[in-house]
């Protein structure tokens, strides 16, 4: 679903585990990393379409994690003028977002990349709560940056460990 302002609905889903470590997953044929995200469909709930998405990319259902909180909002990002398919129509300018952030109640080995016919990831690991800020692409980071800084709370009611250059809080 694509709105008026040509933003894509969309979900990003955050795991952790018990240690507080991230899976971070690696694009289907490229050195690209980034957490699993899709699509919200026509007459679909963002945490029907983050649970859709959870089983076709990383192979877990509902059962297998708990939902620790999602974003207040939308959060916005522009693709580069490159990647903007101007001949598809309505044109897709960016994604609008609604983050989650779940606790994997099971074992590593769970985890299925090729869970659908056209898998999203071709490997994954467990990183640093604010690694993905320094290995995202350019044009995600500051979307990454908003939603680990407002999602924190809910993994650290202690406070986050310390925030690295990259990731500055977002201005209010």
């Amino acid at each position: 679903m694509i709105d008026r302002d040509g933003f894509r609905a969309n979900v990003g889903i955050i795991i952790c585990n018990p240690e507080r470590k991230l899976f971070w997953g690696r694009r289907i044929g490229q050195d690209a990393w980034q957490f699993p995200q899709g699509g919200i469909k026509r007459r679909e709930t963002s945490q029907e379409a983050m649970y859709r998405e959870l089983r076709e990319e990383v192979g877990l259902l509902p059962g297998q994690v708990e939902i620790l909180g999602s974003t207040r909002g939308w959060l916005r990002y522009r693709l580069p003028k490159r990647y903007i398919r101007r001949r598809s129509h309505p044109l897709c300018i960016g994604q609008k977002q609604v983050w989650f952030l779940l606790r994997a109640r099971c074992e590593a080995s769970d985890i299925c990349l090729d869970e659908s016919p056209k898998p999203e990831f071709d490997d994954w690991r467990w990183v640093d709560y604010w690694q993905p800020l320094e290995e995202v692409v350019y044009f995600k980071r500051e979307v990454y940056n908003r939603a680990l800084h407002e999602l924190a709370p809910l993994l650290f009611p202690e406070g986050p460990p310390p925030v690295p250059s990259l990731a500055t809080p977002p201005p209010s």
